[in-house]
């Protein structure tokens, strides 16, 4: 494939949505609007920018990449997936008529508005988000890279660069609508890679025996257990933690199309599980001394298409990523100029100025997830070891918080503690982390633990859901004064 045509259809992509972006900005009235378009967004549209989310990064590099080297479980990803977009729909959908913003207000509510687990899963969702969007800018930067042989430093800094710029046109609502058109490229995409990889290699008969030579000379490994319920459990905690998939509960038009549209993603998604399966053990029958196996389809497709529909499929796998780049960069934003904004001054911004800081925002969130980017060029585990120590403690807390009254900021704040303390051990004692596959399964069991436990032991919220869901309201939507008040009144009750 000529890298010249390639890097001259990323261009065009580019032009593209920020046309996009620039269209749907104008209807910019407010940071509502720019954060969670205006809480208006419909069943179509919430469906589509979770498919390209879900089929983004992780699926075309990462679960592609490792069924080349474990065959089958490499179907783990899309289940995990699926799993916890389907609990997603059901446990956490009904959040849509609180009118939260943030994930971190959410779970403020659930302890009576406490203000030191705002600020304190405030830091840790600022975190994942930016953890998530560097994930996307490594996957991006490989298909880049691969494609026009660009040094992955650079394909890195012009990822960052190109998702950043239509997020600061457009907001999130240019993110939902080049997300959905997206989406139907790349699910078709997949689709004509998956009945190419089975023509190529003769059948699914002829596939599975030769993987069964494979696994015989060792080149492809099967996974324990443990290591394999662990995979497809980070993943689906992943998804019900990750503050992105919250934002599109948040910014939906009602419960219903929250869970109409969650519901068929998962199920789109557990049916498609099987494809990047597919489609990695044909890359390593097909081309079994790939030097990464995050290339694996990259790789297959320009061996498969002609030409020109392979470039097309792979600008579409490159534009799923900033996709899915562009939906954490929102969350990440959100949580900046609602949460840590309001601790740092005691009020929210200026009305007039929002969007402005916002944009700003974008900005410095970018260059923050492009350093993280930096360190590190293997995806699954970059991601399940970010999952593990950021997102599980919150995990937790969101689904203590949901269902049990007696839960305490104490509780909370032990949950987020434990779950970094336990996954930062793991990841560096290598005979553990190889028992387990990943820190994710002992770091939700120890968040859970220590959740329960301490909750117990001290004293329930002292206040109503209804009266702490009023303080976060007043928070967010009054001025100085009003925001601060309620707030340190809720911090001193738990103090005392």
């Amino acid at each position: 494939m000529n890298s010249s045509h390639f890097l001259l259809g990323f261009g065009l992509y580019l032009m593209l949505m920020i046309v996009i972006s620039y269209l749907v900005s104008r209807r910019q009235q407010s940071n509502d609007d720019f954060l969670l378009a205006g809480r208006n967004v419909s069943t179509r549209l919430t469906f589509g920018s979770t498919v390209a989310t879900m089929i983004g990064t992780g699926t075309s590099m990462g679960a592609v990449g490792f069924a080349y080297n474990h065959g089958w479980s490499g179907m783990l990803y899309g289940v995990g997936g699926a799993l916890g977009i389907l609990l997603t729909a059901w446990l956490f959908a009904p959040l849509r008529q609180k009118r939260f913003m943030t994930m971190s207000e959410e779970l403020s509510y659930y302890v009576g508005a406490n203000l030191w687990v705002k600020q304190g899963s405030a830091i840790l969702i600022f975190l994942a988000s930016l953890g998530w969007l560097g994930a996307h800018i490594i996957g991006g930067a490989l298909y880049l890279s691969w494609a026009t042989g660009i040094d992955l430093f650079y394909a890195k800094l012009m990822i960052g660069g190109a998702y950043t710029l239509y997020v600061m046109i457009g907001g999130y609502r240019a993110v939902i609508w080049t997300d959905s058109l997206m989406a139907l490229v790349l699910f078709t995409g997949f689709l004509l890679m998956s009945y190419a990889a089975v023509q190529a290699v003769g059948g699914l008969n002829q596939l599975n025996m030769a993987l069964s030579l494979a696994k015989e000379s060792g080149t492809v490994t099967s996974i324990a257990a443990l290591p394999a319920v662990s995979l497809a459990g980070v993943v689906a905690i992943g998804v019900m933690a990750t503050p992105s998939f919250r934002q599109r509960i948040y910014a939906a038009k009602s419960v219903k199309t929250v869970r109409r549209s969650f519901t068929c993603s998962g199920l789109l998604y557990l049916a498609f599980a099987a494809l990047p399966a597919l489609i990695g053990i044909t890359a390593r029958v097909m081309a079994p001394d790939l030097q990464n196996h995050q290339f694996a389809f990259t790789t297959l497709t320009v061996l498969l298409l002609p030409a020109l529909l392979s470039m097309v499929v792979l600008l579409a796998g490159l534009s799923a990523t900033l996709s899915s780049a562009s939906s954490d960069a929102i969350a990440a934003v959100s949580v900046l100029i609602r949460d840590l904004y309001q601790g740092a001054t005691g009020s929210m911004p200026p009305a007039d100025r929002a969007i402005l800081y916002s944009r700003l925002a974008v900005l410095l969130v970018s260059g923050l997830a492009l350093t993280l980017a930096l360190l590190s060029d293997d995806l699954i585990r970059y991601i399940t070891g970010m999952i593990s120590t950021l997102m599980s403690g919150l995990f937790v807390c969101a689904l203590l918080g949901r269902f049990w009254l007696r839960f305490s900021w104490q509780g909370a704040l032990a949950a987020m503690l434990s779950a970094m303390i336990t996954s930062l051990v793991l990841l560096n004692q290598a005979v553990w982390l190889a028992y387990w596959g990943n820190p994710c399964l002992p770091a939700v069991a120890a968040a859970l633990l220590a959740a329960v436990t301490v909750s117990l032991i001290t004293p329930p919220p002292a206040i109503s859901r209804q009266q702490a869901l009023a303080i976060i309201t007043s928070q967010r939507e009054s001025g100085p004064a009003a925001s601060q008040q309620p707030a340190d009144q809720s911090l001193q009750t738990r103090v005392n």
